[in-house]
């Protein structure tokens, strides 16, 4: 897929307020200071469409781009941001979950795991929800860059292999940069192939 155009429409409070369209909307979502918003400026080719910070849990709203006028990119916000009150915590975990169960239009949530660290229980806890609620989701190991080819390798083998102990069809998984662009075509030729197949079913 090519990306030749890719702009922000709205940020919204509650999935009541997204946008009044039917367009497929792929969710990207995972803790705080994974890199999402360089992930998705790598995706889209546009070095300033998701605003990247140094302080982590920027986000804080569901925030939908349109890409080549045919489906939405949404920037959810992240999760396991320590410094944030509870009340905070708690009104972005209701926003996060209302959203991803209500909107009918989601068609996908990508989780963004850092591939330097081991498994952390809110993203283990986050996967399993999301396949007890039968969302269709992928996992996106971020900062591959960081690592070597072979230890980044390994340490995604170790967290799927984990995952097999609840799971007996584990997920997609791509490994990428932002910074190299790895896995970049792979990861939008998914959501190509996605959106081929629902234009064939309707």
């Amino acid at each position: 897929m090519e990306i030749k155009k890719s702009e922000f429409v709205i940020s919204s409070p509650t999935v009541q307020k997204c946008p009044a369209d039917t367009k497929p909307e792929y969710a990207f979502i995972g803790r705080s200071n994974v890199g999402k918003s360089s992930l998705i400026n790598m995706l889209c080719n546009h070095k300033n469409l998701a605003k990247t910070s140094a302080t982590p849990g920027k986000t804080l709203l569901i925030n939908h781009f349109i890409i080549n006028n045919e489906w939405y990119l949404v920037d959810l916000p992240g999760y396991g941001y320590a410094k944030r009150s509870k009340t905070v915590q708690q009104q972005l975990s209701r926003m996060i979950t209302s959203y991803i169960l209500q909107r009918k239009q989601l068609i996908n949530v990508f989780v963004l795991i850092d591939i330097r660290h081991e498994a952390q229980q809110n993203d283990r806890e986050f996967i399993d929800w999301l396949g007890e609620s039968s969302i269709p989701f992928a996992i996106v190991f971020t900062k591959a860059d960081k690592l070597g080819a072979v230890k980044a390798r390994q340490n995604v083998e170790a967290y799927m292999n984990a995952l097999k102990d609840r799971w007996e069809e584990l997920p997609p998984y791509f490994i990428t940069s932002a910074e190299k662009r790895t896995g970049r075509d792979e990861l939008l030729n998914y959501i190509d192939d996605i959106n081929r197949s629902l234009d064939e079913s309707r």
